[in-house]
């Protein structure tokens, strides 16, 4: 993107002031701070994502901030969403996150979304933004912002958050892949828990969206080298920072083959599903238990249904790599002599694959427990966590 137009908005006396800071930076300057003066950008969810990225933003100087709500604080939300106190509990996010804001900077034009966004509406609502900025912590919004962003030709800035673990990279930019190229499907119904369901140390979203917000920063000032291609990994536990390589998949119906010409609501596939019954018919086996049966030469059948990049950052010896939109074509493949056993990050997506392969009358099938995370902490704490 352009850092400067003819056309960019003087800034006034208070503003110099205000954004000193920056325009002592020569990466930045008075031009680059006129340029965020006149970017528009659009922040999707104010909760814990949303919240520092829409707080940096504002204070940063992007003329017009676009903000996605349609919930209401939560008690429970003030552990990690900043954008809202305690007395804001029981009222709108998007009212809280208006007087915030203005309050931060009242410079900034604010064009607020009372709204869930959906396939009718998220078009209309993102056209003539020059970035968005996913804040959300679901999987039917996160398909839903990508396909935008590829269909708008919008740059999407991703962070998802998990107990101790974030990641973050830009998605739909130019020459760059899109989310649908690491993860080409939606989950089933229930794979994946929320926030709610399994917990976050409150800082984790603090240090994703605040890495969110540099990354548009830099794309709407072009400097530096954004997490085009990159995806960045962030475990809290150790502070440790991993940046791995993703690349544009051809086969992609998003920004690949196009197939995807019109947006879908995907409630109906990642909403809540009863994983407990899905599973009721595969037997689970612990790290150790595998380890030993491993070791003592048993017959398995190992399956990891990760994604290929997850594969390459470590795997079980034995194990072999069926990602799980391929599970059905493999079902027909599987050794009945042979135990299979599955597995994946925690064990979600695994036990959706083994109740998948055991209802098609594949008997001796298992499921790892607590997946591959477990195997570490478990087994060979030499692998990386992620």
């Amino acid at each position: 993107m352009p850092r400067t137009e003819r056309n960019d908005p003087e800034l006034s006396r208070e503003e110099l002031v205000r954004y000193s800071r920056h325009i002592l930076l020569p990466q930045v300057g008075e031009n680059g701070q006129r340029a965020l003066k006149r970017s528009r950008v659009l922040v999707v969810g104010a909760g814990g994502l949303g919240s520092p990225i829409s707080l940096y933003l504002a204070a940063a100087g992007v003329g017009t901030l676009g903000l996605v709500e349609f919930d209401k604080v939560d008690l429970s939300n003030l552990q990690r969403q900043i954008l809202h106190g305690s007395a804001a509990v029981g009222s709108s996010k998007l009212d809280s996150a208006r007087d915030r804001l203005r309050d931060i900077n009242p410079n900034v034009t604010l064009e607020t979304y009372d709204t869930r966004l959906t396939s009718a509406n998220a078009l209309e609502i993102a056209r003539g933004y020059d970035v968005i900025v996913d804040g959300t912590d679901n999987f039917a919004t996160r398909y839903l912002v990508n396909d935008t962003s590829v269909l708008l030709g919008i740059p999407n800035v991703y962070g998802s958050v998990y107990r101790f673990e974030g990641q973050a990279s830009v998605f739909g930019a130019a020459g760059g892949p899109c989310y649908r190229c690491l993860f080409r499907e939606p989950p089933p119904p229930g794979l994946i828990p929320n926030c709610a369901e399994s917990g976050v140390l409150g800082v984790v979203p603090g240090l994703i969206g605040t890495i969110q917000a540099a990354e548009a920063l830099k794309m709407l000032l072009g400097i530096g080298e954004p997490l085009v291609g990159k995806l960045l990994l962030l475990d809290a536990l150790t502070l440790a920072f991993r940046t791995i390589a993703i690349r544009m998949d051809p086969e992609c119906p998003a920004c690949g083959t196009r197939e995807i010409r019109e947006l879908q609501d995907y409630d109906a596939l990642c909403g809540t599903g009863d994983p407990e019954a899905a599973g009721s018919v595969v037997r689970e086996i612990e790290p150790v238990q595998l380890a030993a049966r491993i070791e003592r030469g048993d017959e398995l059948d190992i399956i990891d249904v990760r994604e290929p990049y997850e594969w390459k950052m470590g795997h079980i010896p034995g194990a072999r790599l069926v990602p799980l939109a391929q599970i059905p074509a493999e079902i027909q493949r599987l050794d009945p002599r042979r135990e299979t056993i599955f597995y994946c990050k925690v064990g979600a997506r695994s036990m959706f694959a083994a109740s998948q392969v055991a209802a098609a009358g594949v008997r001796d099938v298992s499921n790892l427990s607590g997946g591959i995370l477990r195997w570490i902490d478990d087994v060979d704490p030499t692998l990386p966590r992620y």
